[in-house]
């Protein structure tokens, strides 16, 4: 009667449970010739080999195993545990990280898995850790030659490949034009009418203090209002909340003439800047007024032809803001510029109310006729009844 993969795979669990290890590589030796298919005869096989401290066949058996199904968890975790005992720490690397790619999470899995799983977070941590710490000594002098303006992608380049950070793309709610630079904060030169647009900072605060002296103001409102019976999600605890609120001066490429007249140093400094201008949707500014201890949730928004514009007016001592990779402090009189497409996210962990102006420019890289066509574009789309893109 001639031998079968089943009948010689249960024989070889017989001997290696008996403790004979060596008995049981020829046993699965012989399975897995068999029927070289089945990753499971070389899964035993390796194991079999490592209790014989046979690491050149154990690799070779796992080698085929990984050949069936690169994403195979079992095979992952004794490549990634046998390189590590080999020393071979780069390999190991590239083992753990796939276990990590491939495994369940953590929390959603019980020993002995979950405890492999937090060794291999554990261990690649380290190890990117290291090569960061490597890469940065290499790095040095070269890196203290250039200045910090002129490496910035470099640096986020770097940063990227050493697993520090993560790259953060456009996430457009409407419309995505393609192949402008995907960059969260924006290069002052790119807006040559910043530092005058600044110089009004007094004025203008002066003005929404007036407001907020009002007792709130009419016209101030929340600037979350979702639409009725919308599902829950992270807007919920701030919809129709006056914890993030906003003082309109411009809405849907239309003037707030009432808002505008009781801020008429604010209007002027609007008036002043190179707006986005797109029929129905641009330009908006606002005044974003946060109350303490409010949080804004990481999210997108709805186009990367329109560049973000904040400019911070009253601003205590813990409040914050990340675009992307980059976490910056507001500074009252000291402007900034953003693709409010690239996820972001703020934050007022003060005990005094945090306002900021905030108003709408055409992306820095659009050329003259981009802006043209896409001013066109837009009527047409709004003659057809079709809306390509929700409002913010």
């Amino acid at each position: 009667m001639s031998e079968s993969p089943q009948t010689l795979n249960a024989a070889g669990m017989q001997r290696l449970g008996a403790g004979d290890a060596a008995a049981a590589v020829a046993l699965f030796a012989r399975a897995a010739a068999l029927d070289p298919a089945a990753a499971v005869l070389w899964l035993n096989l390796a194991n079999a080999q490592r209790q014989c401290g046979d690491e050149p066949g154990e690799a070779d058996s796992l080698a085929r195993v990984l050949a069936i199904d690169a994403r195979d968890l079992t095979g992952l975790i004794r490549f990634a545990e046998l390189n590590e005992r080999r020393g071979d720490l780069a390999k190991a690397m590239v083992a753990w990280s796939g276990v990590l790619a491939v495994a369940p999470p953590v929390a959603e899995t019980a020993p002995p898995l979950s405890d492999l799983l937090r060794h291999a977070s554990a261990f690649v941590t380290a190890r990117s850790a290291d090569f960061a710490a490597t890469i940065d000594a290499a790095l040095a002098p070269a890196v203290a030659a250039v200045a910090p303006a002129a490496r910035r992608r470099f640096d986020e380049a770097v940063a990227v490949a050493t697993g520090r950070r993560r790259i953060y793309l456009n996430d457009c709610a409407g419309l995505h034009f393609p192949f402008l630079p995907a960059d969260g904060y924006f290069a002052r030169e790119h807006f040559p009418w910043l530092a005058a647009f600044e110089a009004q900072t007094p004025a203008i605060r002066a003005e929404v203090e007036a407001l907020l002296g009002t007792g709130g103001g009419d016209g101030i409102e929340p600037y979350v209002v979702m639409d009725a019976g919308a599902p829950p999600n992270k807007w919920t605890p701030l919809d129709k909340s006056f914890d993030w609120s906003c003082y309109y001066l411009w809405q849907y490429g239309k003037p707030i003439d009432a808002a505008l007249a009781k801020c008429p140093a604010t209007a002027a400094a609007i008036a002043a800047v190179p707006r986005v201008e797109l029929p129905s949707r641009a330009p908006t500014a606002f005044f974003s007024i946060l109350k303490p201890h409010t949080r804004i949730p990481a999210h997108t928004g709805v186009s990367n032809t329109r560049t973000t514009v904040h400019l911070p007016l009253i601003v205590p001592p813990g409040c914050g803001f990340r675009v992307g990779n980059e976490t910056r402090p507001w500074v009252v009189g000291q402007a900034f510029a953003f693709d409010d497409t690239i996820e972001h996210e703020a934050w007022n962990d003060s005990d005094e109310v945090r306002v900021i102006l905030i108003i709408d420019v055409w992306n820095p890289y659009l050329t003259a006729e981009e802006k043209g066509l896409l001013q066109e574009f837009y009527r047409a789309a709004d003659a057809s009844g079709h809306n390509p893109e929700p409002r913010d």
